[in-house]
């Protein structure tokens, strides 16, 4: 009676433990490995890849405003030019035309314009590609891939698209949008603070002095605003780098998949080299029964070797083996009334060194000889 009561108060005293706590997660385990090669190959290929877009947005930025200082007299004479002809033609199209414009004349304005601005935007055309594809190419090497085009039809899922909507990744882009306009707006704010009074005397320079004036303000404030920019795409590319390494990593089990997906299976593997082992056995017993002698160590090693001086310049190791397989060779060597010599050192160097179809090498030609001397003389052959 007490035995009984003790139990069942101890039972009530029982704490119970979820065993699922200490197991691993639903996938099997938690990610710790590296990434391999072939993960990073195929993430490569579906155009994941670890690289920041702020750096050639850096470099943009930066190749920008340089052009802009190097062609600045360039690019402010030809919008000078625009004005120049627009304005100075307007009298003598009023005189001859009574006051109206006509057609061919304003499209030839317009022509005329839009040939000079793109005359005067190209070079800021070709070296943003250039920037974009060399910062690009820095990063992550040259492997264009058009996977990343291909329609995806489960962007279109809106479960997954409120998902991605408050994702870690779209906070920290958040974020990073608020970091660079606070740096954007600090530089900006810290390089006009002073300079205020030059810009109020824009009113009164002419218009060439005021593109000027406005050119090295802008250039200086750009350059300023691009090395700012450049900080935060060294930080955001270290991010990137990392979480691409983060989101890469791999499970235990999925080291081994893939190794059993690219290199096979070792338990299929282990089956097949056993059965070549296995046929491998079976020729060298077959061609045991033509051997000349075999020598022994004699209860470790075997090995049975053969001449003919029509077939070969040197004897030839038809069978080894081992324990239970040089038991084996013996018991078949007498079964076919080869010779069974002992010589332990000769025995072991053929054993260690001469695999099965190979000749015996030139330094052992002499104990091999002696030894196939010992057995042509037993037979009567010399």
């Amino acid at each position: 009676m007490y035995t009984a009561c003790r139990a069942a108060d101890d039972s009530a005293n029982i704490i119970k433990y979820n065993l699922q706590f200490f197991a691993e997660d639903a996938n099997g385990a938690e990610k710790t490995e590296q990434p391999t090669a072939k993960k990073l190959n195929d993430a490569r290929k579906e155009g994941q890849v670890a690289k920041s877009q702020e750096v050639a947005t850096a470099f943009t930025l930066l190749a920008l405003f340089l052009i802009i200082w190097v062609l600045y007299p360039f690019i402010g004479s030809n919008i000078v030019g625009i004005f120049n002809r627009v304005y100075n033609s307007i009298p003598d199209v009023a005189r001859t035309y009574d006051g109206r414009l006509p057609i061919a004349y304003i499209r030839s304005i317009i022509s005329n314009a839009i040939l000079t601005m793109g005359l005067i935007a190209s070079p800021f055309f070709i070296l943003g590609f250039l920037i974009a594809f060399i910062s690009d190419l820095v990063q992550v090497g040259f492997k264009p891939t058009a996977k990343p085009l291909k329609p995806k039809f489960s962007k279109l899922n809106p479960i997954s698209g409120m998902k991605k909507i408050f994702s870690t990744r779209k906070l920290f882009e958040l974020a990073k949008s608020i970091l660079k306009l606070a740096v954007m707006a600090a530089v900006i704010y810290s390089f006009l603070t002073g300079r205020t009074e030059s810009l109020f005397l824009l009113y009164d320079m002419p218009l060439r002095q005021a593109i000027g004036l406005m050119g090295n303000l802008i250039i200086s404030l750009g350059i300023r605003i691009a090395a700012a920019y450049m900080v935060i795409a060294f930080i955001d590319l270290i991010y990137q780098r990392r979480k691409f390494t983060k989101d890469m990593m791999m499970t235990k089990q999925e080291v081994k998949d893939e190794f059993k997906n690219s290199e096979g299976d070792p338990a299929v593997k282990s089956a097949q080299k056993r059965r070549m082992m296995e046929a491998s056995r079976r020729r060298m017993m077959q061609q045991l029964p033509q051997a000349d002698v075999v020598i022994t160590n004699p209860t470790h090693y075997a090995v049975a070797i053969k001449y003919d001086a029509d077939e070969s310049d040197a004897p030839i190791v038809v069978a080894k083996g081992a324990d239970y397989l040089a038991q084996k060779i013996k018991e078949i060597a007498r079964d076919n009334d080869v010779e069974i010599v002992e010589n332990k050192p000769l025995a072991r160097m053929l054993y260690a060194n001469v695999e099965v179809g190979e000749l015996v090498p030139p330094e052992l030609y002499k104990a091999v000889a002696e030894v196939l001397a010992y057995v042509y003389h037993l037979k009567g052959k010399i």
